[in-house]
């Protein structure tokens, strides 16, 4: 009996260790779940803080992109605008009358002459009647609307086409033209 009560001592000392033993497991399977959970729960925080940056930058690309596109828009629906202006005024110099053309022509002829005395003078076909005597030979040619003076040689040549006034003057005046179409 004296082993019984041996081996039940070992048994009971064995049964107290493993319980010492599972207790402690216990307690550090507690500290580890708790600091896992507490690690989870900081990578959840970081990971939506990071989501929200990343939405609020593709948010923020988005309205750029959009405000980008509108301002593509805005701009070729101006110039559309202004090309459109620019073709009108073309069509209202080319159908002028001829008493318009005439004082326009004497005007231009006035003011090339001045740098090409004794030049020739191109116009469109059909309108030498317009153009002013005396100054130059006046040749009639497939030119648009208004003048070329060229001096006889063929070296110095004025294009006083009405495009190419236009065009000059548009160049020069297109802000202030943009602003009194678009405010």
């Amino acid at each position: 009996m004296a082993l019984d009560k041996v081996v039940e001592e070992i048994l009971e000392s064995a049964r107290k260790e493993a319980d010492g033993l599972i207790q402690t497991a216990e307690k550090e399977k507690k500290s580890i779940l708790q600091l896992a959970e507490e690690n989870v729960a900081v990578s959840k925080k970081a990971q939506a803080k990071q989501t929200e940056e990343a939405t609020k930058r593709l948010r923020q690309q988005e309205l750029s992109s959009a405000e980008l596109e509108a301002k593509r828009i805005l701009l070729n629906a101006r110039k559309e605008m202004l090309d459109r202006t620019f073709d009108e005024v073309m069509k209202d110099l080319a159908g002028l009358r001829d008493e318009e053309k005439s004082r326009l022509y004497r005007i231009i002829v006035e003011k090339g002459t001045k740098v090409l005395p004794n030049a020739r003078i191109y116009c469109p076909r059909g309108e030498s009647k317009l153009v002013p005597n005396g100054k130059g030979e006046v040749v009639e040619k497939d030119i648009p609307a208004g003048l070329i003076l060229e001096s006889m040689d063929g070296q110095v040549s004025l294009d006083y086409t009405f495009k190419t006034i236009l065009e000059d003057v548009w160049e020069k005046e297109l802000k202030n033209v943009s602003n009194i179409l678009f405010g």
